[in-house]
């Protein structure tokens, strides 16, 4: 048997006498004890550890406590991140625990009950572990904690299984985290806060609930950016962010004087919402940690503990999925949208006329679609107008559509031809030179005539009809001038209409996404988009569009739009 202070030795470098009084003192009350460095090491072991765990204290001293001792109940290694003394330890604060293990040195499993402390030794900070073999009074089915006191294991898969599919059925960031603050409160506890990581590594404090007589109550004057995630910060938060632990926390935690800005605002959040009691998880996506949650008590009494942690990780490594998901889809939907965009003119500025455009992508971020508009001052000074759709939801689409674009700018603007000649040029390049299968689209001139009036001539190829809005609110389709698609091979003459289009009246162009709905016939949304226009005729041009494409557009459509609106002076 080693003596109490020389298993206080560890090499050449001899702990004070103050751990052999402290051993001593817990060998007569029969309690096992070690002293844990901040490495988790370790250093000091009394008589009756070496006892209980049938080790001799040479064989302890300078080893990690959790690899040489923890385990299962079956002696299975337990994960470092499920090991409630390591995260006691890494806390920096006072826990307690049941129905664990520790393997002894003859293999056999001994199974503990547990107390973990900070201590100080010669201004060397430690934890001070405590443990014995639980009475058979204090023999429970289930450990201490908030999770399993109030959760049985059926729940707690309930609630998982729960929490994936309720996250992984939404690809909006926002949406996402609401979801998961409405899983955990009040369920779980009665705060519940996300910092989330942007793009540009800064920290947001996305979200601070509280669950108030049954309905959740963000706390927006909480909320808003983050100081930086500091390198070497040993605070709760501040690991989490960087993806080291999970922790444990509470006001005390950050009642010593700050060492960065968050530790200011983790003292700010546990002032203002009262909470007694927190633990902070990190959110880790597939590549990199995109925040954290923590899970605050303020009203009921219970603190959170070490076996809490299981659950709490479990449900933001899905939370991580979930938002690594979102951010992707988000990203890769900015993309599409900018190649879309990028692919769409500036509209000209002419004197009279007032021209307003708008773009709506498909829902599916991955899909680029083929619908385009186009408006050009030709050499004559007569306004070019173009609205088209080719087939297809993909880059390629969005090729052919760039490509018929510019043939159809060339063509027009060196020819000084009606619109269906320059169509007809335009569907015999396509099946030569464009990477087109088929196409929609309406080509249109607006010139002034002698008498002042603006008059439209147009051809169509199988392209939804113009709507033309008087001032007063009185709509008609423009169904003359009507033709087949592009890139059908017909070589058939196309036609041409005119139309005299009255002072104050909105000529509008649009593709079918704006009409179409699954389920519902054509002529129901031309009729929908018909008793809208007439509604908002006196509406100035951008608010009379913006509303149109508002009302109009299905829900349920999945389609790109393309919109052109012009609005003829009074």
């Amino acid at each position: 048997m080693t003596d109490p202070e020389a298993a206080g030795t560890v090499g050449e470098q001899p702990w004070s006498s103050a751990w052999g009084v402290v051993a001593r003192t817990l060998d007569s009350l029969g309690t096992g004890a070690f002293l844990v460095d901040e490495q988790g090491c370790i250093r000091g072991v009394n008589a009756r550890a070496e006892q209980l765990l049938a080790r001799p204290a040479a064989g302890m001293l300078g080893e990690d406590s959790h690899d040489l001792l923890h385990r299962s109940r079956h002696g299975e290694r337990t994960p470092r991140a499920q090991c409630p003394l390591r995260e006691s330890m890494l806390a920096g604060r006072t826990a307690l625990g049941t129905e664990e293990w520790f393997q002894r040195g003859d293999g056999s499993m001994l199974p503990i009950s547990w107390l973990s402390t900070p201590c100080a030794i010669d201004d060397r900070t430690t934890t001070l572990v405590l443990f014995h073999p639980p009475d058979q009074s204090e023999t429970s089915d289930e450990p201490l904690g908030l999770v399993t006191a109030s959760l049985s294991e059926l729940e707690r898969l309930a609630l998982l299984a729960e929490t994936t599919t309720t996250l992984a059925s939404t690809l909006d960031v926002d949406e996402a985290m609401r979801r998961l603050v409405s899983l955990v409160v009040p369920r779980l506890a009665d705060w519940a806060v996300i910092d989330l990581i942007t793009e540009r590594d800064e920290v947001w404090r996305h979200a601070v609930v509280h669950a108030e007589n049954g309905t959740l109550v963000h706390r927006e004057d909480l909320q808003g950016v983050m100081p930086p995630v500091p390198e070497e910060s040993p605070m709760p938060l501040s690991r989490a962010l960087r993806g080291v632990a999970s922790s444990l926390a509470g006001p005390e935690t950050y009642q010593g004087p700050p060492d960065s800005g968050i530790a200011v605002e983790q003292r700010r959040l546990f002032d203002e919402t009262g909470m007694h009691s927190a633990a902070i998880a990190p959110i880790r996506g597939p590549r990199e940690v995109l925040g954290a949650l923590t899970l605050g008590r303020s009203e009921r009494p219970e603190r959170f503990t070490v076996a809490d942690m299981a659950l709490l990780e479990d449900i933001t490594r899905r939370a991580g999925l979930a938002l690594e998901n979102a951010r992707l889809y988000q990203q890769q939907r900015a993309i599409a949208e900018t190649m879309q965009r990028h692919l769409l003119p500036q509209l000209p500025h002419v004197p009279g006329l007032r021209m307003a455009a708008r773009y709506l992508p498909s829902p599916d971020a991955s899909q680029v679609g083929g619908d385009w508009y186009d408006a050009f001052t030709l050499t004559d000074g007569v306004m070019a107008l173009a609205i088209g759709d080719v087939v297809g939801h993909d880059l390629d689409a969005a090729a052919g559509m760039a490509q018929l674009r510019n043939m159809l700018r060339a063509y027009a603007w060196a020819q000084k031809e009606p619109p269906s000649k320059i169509v007809e040029w335009l569907d015999d390049a396509s099946l030569h030179i464009a990477e087109v299968s088929m196409a929609t689209m309406i080509f249109a001139r607006v010139s002034v005539a002698d008498d002042g009036r603006y008059e439209l001539s147009w051809t169509n190829a199988g392209h939804p009809p113009p709507l033309l809005v008087t001032h007063d609110g009185v709509t008609r389709y423009l169904t003359d001038g009507h033709g087949v698609l592009l890139g059908l091979a017909a070589h058939q003459p196309r036609a041409d209409a005119t139309e005299m289009l009255p002072p104050g009246s909105t000529l509008v162009l649009y593709t079918d996404g704006l009409v179409e709905a699954p389920g519902h016939s054509i002529d129901e949304g031309l009729e929908r988009l018909r008793r809208n226009a007439a509604s908002l005729a006196h509406r100035p041009l951008e608010p009379f569009i913006d509303n149109l494409l508002a009302q109009t557009r299905p829900v349920d459509n999945e389609d790109d739009v393309a919109l052109l609106a012009i609005r003829i002076p009074a």
